[in-house]
C-alpha cells in the first residue's frame, strides 16, 4: 500500500444547514432494506480507488497478467464486491509515487497505469467500461457496466511541460491531484514537513491550474499544503474537488485534512469534498492508536530479527492488530459528512474512500466496496432524505464535473 495513513434533510430553504433528524417510527430493518435499494437505484461515485497501483503490486508489470478482478479478491475493490455494494463509477487512481520526481520517469509510469486501466474493459468485457464524462457514466449505468473514470494522483507526470496537461486529458485523466507526499514542480505538499519549496503554488503550478481549467480537468486539492490551496482558490476558473480528504476539526494538526475555512471556501467556489474513509483521517484517537501500533510492530520486527514478509511476523501483526482494534466506526465517516453539511449545506460533500490505498485502516462497517449500503443506512438513520443521498452518491460530483466541462468549452473558444 502506498501509505498506511493514511447530508441534510430538505427543509424548503435553499442552503439550510440544520442537521437532519431520524424519524423514530421507521425500523432499522426497513431502513437497511431501503439503503440497499438506494445503493442500486442511484449511481454511486467514489473519488479515489487505488486499484491500478494494487494491480501493479500484484505483479502485473512483471508477469504481464492482470489480477482477475472479475472474481472475489482479497482487495478492497473487485467486480462482485462493487456490484453488491452498488458502486458504479470509482475513479481509478493513477498514483505516481513521489520518488519519480527525483528519479525521472513519472510520465512513463503514469502511462503504464493508464494502459492498465484502459485494458480492463477488454480483459473483462461486459463488466467494465471507460468513462470520460458524466453522460458516459450514466449510459454505462443503464447497461449495468461499472465505469472506470481516471484521476491522476500527483501532478509529477506533467514534468516541466505544460503540453502534458492536454496529453493526459486525451489519455482520459479527468482530475489531477497537484502533488502527493512531497513538494513537486507544481506546489507544496501537506505531508512535506521540510521548508516549503514554493510557499504555495509555483509559477509553473499557476500555469498548470489554468491549463487544467482549459481542458476540463478537475483540480484536486487533496494532499496540497494550505498555502497552495489558497493560491489555487485565487486563480481557479472552475469548481475544484478534494478527491479523498476529510475534516481537520476531527484530527487537529493533521494538515492532510481540510479545516473549516478551507471547506467553506471550496464550497464558495462551487467545489466538493469527498470524504476519505481511512481511520487515521477520521479521528485523532485512531491516529494515535495507529502510531502506537506501528511503533510496537517495528520494535517486534527488530527484537525478533524478522522481515515484514515473514509468516511469524504476519501472524503476530494480524493477532496484535485485532486485539488492539484501532479502527474507527462507519458512524464517524457520517460525522464528517454531517460536519460538511453543517457548514456548507448538502451540495458540497461526496465520497472519496481511498479503498486499496489506506491499507488495513478502514473503519468498521466500511471494509470494502460492498459496504456502501451500510453508509447509506447510517445516512437514513440520521434523517437524510433520498434526494440528499443522491447528491452525496453522485449528483454533487456530476455537477462539479459538468461545470468544469462547460467552463473548458468556453475558455477554448476565447
Amino acid at each position: 500500500m502506498k501509505h498506511f495513513l493514511t447530508v441534510i434533510l430538505v427543509l424548503g430553504l435553499l442552503g439550510c444547514s440544520e442537521k437532519p433528524q431520524k424519524e423514530s417510527s421507521v425500523s432499522d430493518e426497513v431502513l437497511m432494506t431501503q439503503a440497499r435499494a438506494l445503493a442500486l437505484k442511484y449511481i454511486i461515485t467514489d473519488g479515489h480507488v487505488d486499484l491500478p497501483y494494487r494491480m501493479l503490486e500484484k505483479g502485473f508489470m512483471q508477469r504481464g497478467i492482470y489480477e482477475d478482478v472479475s472474481i472475489e479478491t482479497d482487495g478492497d475493490f473487485d467486480y462482485p464486491k462493487a456490484k453488491k455494494g452498488g458502486l458504479d463509477a470509482p475513479f481509478m487512481s493513477i498514483y505516481v509515487p513521489a520518488d519519480y520526481q527525483k528519479l525521472g520517469g513519472a510520465k512513463q509510469f503514469a502511462d503504464s497505469l493508464i494502459d492498465m486501466v484502459t485494458k480492463l474493459p477488454i480483459a473483462f468485457p461486459g463488466l467494465f467500461a471507460l468513462a470520460n464524462d458524466p453522460t458516459e457514466i450514466s449510459s454505462n449505468f443503464e447497461k449495468g457496466l461499472i465505469s472506470l473514470p481516471m484521476g491522476m494522483e500527483n501532478g509529477a507526470p506533467i514534468e516541466s511541460e505544460i503540453t502534458n496537461v492536454k496529453y493526459f486529458f486525451e489519455r482520459g485523466i479527468r482530475y489531477i491531484t497537484l502533488t502527493h507526499s512531497t513538494d513537486n514542480l507544481i506546489c507544496d505538499s501537506s505531508y512535506d514537513t521540510s521548508e516549503d519549496t514554493w510557499n504555495g503554488l509555483s509559477p509553473f503550478g499557476e500555469q498548470v491550474v489554468l491549463e487544467m481549467n482549459k481542458w476540463g480537468i478537475m483540480v484536486d486539492v487533496s494532499h496540497i499544503s494550505d498555502s497552495a490551496f489558497y493560491d489555487v482558490m485565487k486563480i481557479i476558473k472552475a469548481p475544484p474537488i478534494a478527491s479523498h480528504s476529510s475534516c481537520r476539526s476531527f484530527t487537529p494538526g493533521f494538515m492532510r485534512n481540510m479545516d473549516d475555512d478551507m471547506i467553506k471556501l471550496l464550497a464558495d467556489k462551487g467545489g466538493v469534498i469527498q470524504i476519505n474513509f481511512g481511520s487515521s483521517f477520521l479521528s485523532k484517537v485512531a491516529q494515535d492508536q495507529f502510531n502506537d501500533l506501528r511503533e510496537h510492530l517495528r520494535k517486534y520486527l527488530e527484537d525478533n530479527d524478522l522481515t515484514e514478509t515473514d509468516p511469524t511476523y504476519l501472524n503476530y501483526e494480524a493477532k496484535y492488530t485485532q486485539e488492539m482494534n484501532p479502527f474507527e466506526d462507519i458512524k464517524t465517516v457520517v460525522d464528517h459528512i454531517d460536519h460538511v453539511v453543517a457548514i456548507t449545506g448538502i451540495d458540497h460533500v461526496a465520497l472519496g474512500s481511498d479503498f486499496d490505498g489506506v491499507g488495513n485502516s478502514l473503519p468498521k462497517g466500511l471494509k470494502d466496496v460492498s459496504m456502501y449500503p451500510n453508509l447509506i443506512y447510517e445516512l437514513l438513520v440520521r434523517g437524510y432524505s433520498e434526494a440528499d443521498i443522491a447528491k452525496i452518491c453522485y449528483q454533487n460530483v456530476f455537477r462539479v464535473w459538468e461545470e468544469n466541462i462547460r467552463i473548458a468549452k468556453k475558455i477554448q473558444v476565447i
